[in-house]
C-alpha cells in the first residue's frame, strides 16, 4: 500500500513584472517630443530650439523618478499607463510651446495685459509638481481599497469643490464660466479634482446598493425600469448636474459628472435601462437650461451656425468666431497637415492656449495627426478598462472604470466641442493644454489606475498551511 500526502494543487502564479517594457517605452516617450520640439524651432526660426537640451533632460529626468517610483511600489502596475501619459504630456509642451512663439498671440497678450507671459516654462513647472504628486499617491495609498472607507466623506467633499467657485471673493469668472478659484495670487479649478473624489463616492455607494438597483425592475417596453425609490441617487445627481449648469455655466463639467455617474451605474447594474433614462434626463436637463442661461444659450447658437452667427454679430462674436476658426483650422490641416509651427490656428486668440490647443494639432498634423493623438487618448482609456476587469474587488472595478469613463467623457466633450460634434464647453484636453489644476488631477488618476492595476496584476498569496492536512491522505491499495 501506497501514501500520497497532498497539501495543495494551488500555487501562486507570478506575473513578469513588465517594468523593463516600461523603461523602454519611456525612451520612445521622451524622444519622440524632443523630435517634435527640434521640428518646431526648424520651422519657425531656421534653428534647433536653445532649450531643447534642457527640455529633453528635464523631460527624461521626470520620466525616470516617475518610473523609478512605479519599479519600487507598484511592481505589478500596467506597464503602458506611465509611458502614454508622458508622451502625452511631452507633446503638450511642445504645442504649448509652440503658441508662445506666435507674434500675434505675444501682441495680443501685451495689448490685453501690458506684458506676455509664456506659457510654457510654467507648464513644465506644473508638470514636476504633478510628478511629485503622482509618486506621492503611489507612496501614501498602498491600496486602493483604503479609500472605500472615505465613500460619505468623498461625497461631502466634491460638494464643497463643486460650490467653491460660487462663493464671493472665492470664485472667479472667466470668460463667462465660474468654474476657477483664486488663492494666494494662484487660480484653482476644483471640478478638475472633484472627477476622482466623485469616483470614489459613486464607486463606494454602488457597490452597496448595486443589488436592489439591478434586480428591484419591472419591464416595461422592453426596459427594465428601476423602482420609484431606486430612482432617488439618479435624480440627485442629475438636480446636481443641472446646478452645476445653472450657477457656473459650466456645460462640461455637468455633461462629465452626470455621465459618470450613469456609465458606473450600468456597469454596476448591467441594465441598458439605465443608459437610456440617462441620455434623456442629460438632453432633456440641457435643452430646458439652454433655453433660460443665455451664456449656454450663446454656445449652443455658435454650435448650430458658427459661421452665419459670426457674419451676425460681427465684433461680439466671441464663441461664434472662436467655433467658426476652429473648424476652418481642421478644415485647412487636411490629412497630413501644414507642419509643425506652419499653422494659424493662433487666430483663435486666447482659446489656441487652451482646450483649443486641440485645433493646433489638427491645423498642424492634419487628420493623420488627430487621429494619432486620439489613439493614445484611447488606449489610456482601454488600458483603463482592462484594469477595472482584471480587477478582484467590486469596489476596484467600479472605481477604475469611474475614472476611465471620466477621462473618455473629458476627451470627448473637448473634441467634440472644438470639431463642431457637440457645443463648446470649455474643459481642458487633458495633458495638452495649459493650465496646473488639469495636468495635476490627470496625473493624480493615472497613479489611482497604476495603483489598482498593480493589486489586480500581483500575484495571489500563497494559501496558508491548512492544519488539517496531515489528515488529508488518500489511500491507494497496492
Amino acid at each position: 500500500m501506497s501514501v500520497v500526502t497532498n497539501t495543495t494543487t494551488i500555487g501562486a502564479i507570478e506575473l513578469p513584472s513588465r517594468r523593463n517594457t516600461e523603461l523602454m517605452l519611456l525612451g520612445f516617450a521622451v524622444v519622440i517630443p524632443i523630435f517634435a520640439y527640434a521640428n518646431v524651432g526648424l520651422a519657425i526660426n531656421g534653428s534647433l530650439p536653445p532649450g531643447m537640451v534642457l527640455y529633453g533632460l528635464g523631460l527624461g529626468a521626470l520620466a525616470g523618478v516617475a518610473h523609478l517610483v512605479v519599479r519600487r511600489y507598484a511592481k505589478y502596475a500596467d506597464p503602458l499607463l506611465l509611458p502614454l501619459a508622458t508622451l502625452l504630456n511631452g507633446l503638450g509642451l511642445v504645442l504649448i510651446w509652440r503658441l508662445d512663439q506666435s507674434d500675434r498671440l505675444q501682441n495680443l497678450a501685451k495689448r490685453s495685459y501690458g506684458a506676455f507671459s509664456p506659457s510654457a516654462p510654467n507648464q513644465m513647472l506644473y508638470t514636476a509638481l504633478a510628478i511629485a504628486l503622482f509618486a506621492g499617491v503611489l507612496l501614501v495609498l498602498k491600496d486602493h481599497r483604503v479609500l472605500q472607507r472615505f465613500t460619505y466623506i468623498s461625497m461631502v467633499a466634491a460638494l464643497v469643490l463643486l460650490l467653491l467657485p460660487l462663493v464671493p471673493g472665492l470664485g472667479a469668472d472667466v470668460f463667462g464660466a465660474k468654474i476657477w478659484i483664486r488663492v494666494a495670487g494662484f487660480s484653482i479649478q476644483p471640478g478638475e479634482f472633484a472627477k476622482i473624489v466623485l469616483a470614489v463616492f459613486f464607486a463606494g455607494y454602488l457597490m452597496v446598493k448595486r443589488d436592489a438597483l439591478a434586480l428591484a425592475s419591472r419591464r416595461f417596453m422592453g426596459l427594465y425600469l428601476p423602482r420609484g425609490r431606486d430612482l432617488g441617487p439618479i435624480l440627485v445627481i442629475w438636480a446636481m448636474s443641472l446646478l452645476i449648469l445653472i450657477f457656473e455655466n459650466d456645460l462640461g463639467s455637468s455633461l462629465l459628472f452626470f455621465g459618470m455617474f450613469v456609465i458606473m451605474l450600468y456597469v454596476a447594474t448591467e441594465r441598458t435601462s439605465w443608459i437610456v433614462i440617462g441620455l434623456l434626463m442629460s438632453v432633456g436637463g440641457a435643452v430646458v437650461v439652454a433655453s433660460f442661461s443665455s451664456h449656454v444659450g450663446a454656445r449652443v447658437s455658435a454650435w448650430l451656425d458658427p459661421f452665419g452667427c459670426w457674419q451676425r454679430n460681427g465684433a461680439d462674436a466671441g464663441a461664434c468666431e472662436q467655433i467658426a476658426q476652429s473648424i476652418m483650422s481642421f478644415g485647412s490641416g487636411g490629412v497630413l497637415g501644414a507642419g509643425w509651427g506652419q499653422g494659424n490656428s493662433d487666430l483663435i486668440g486666447f482659446a489656441a492656449n487652451s482646450d483649443f490647443i486641440f485645433s493646433t494639432v489638427g491645423e498642424e498634423l492634419g487628420l493623420t495627426g488627430v487621429m494619432a493623438f486620439l489613439l493614445i487618448y484611447g488606449l489610456i482609456i482601454e488600458r483603463g478598462v482592462r484594469t477595472a476587469l482584471a480587477a478582484r474587488d467590486p469596489f476596484g472595478k467600479l472605481f477604475a472604470i469611474g475614472l476611465s469613463g471620466a477621462f473618455a467623457l473629458q476627451i470627448f466633450v473637448v473634441a467634440g466641442g472644438v470639431m463642431g460634434l457637440i457645443p463648446l464647453t470649455g474643459m481642458t484636453m487633458p495633458f495638452l493644454a495649459s493650465g496646473g489644476s488639469s495636468v495635476l488631477a490627470n496625473w493624480i488618476l493615472i497613479a489611482v489606475l497604476i495603483r489598482i492595476s498593480d493589486t489586480a496584476r500581483r500575484p495571489a498569496p500563497a494559501p496558508a498551511p491548512s492544519p488539517d492536512a496531515e489528515m488529508t491522505q488518500v489511500v491507494r491499495p497496492s
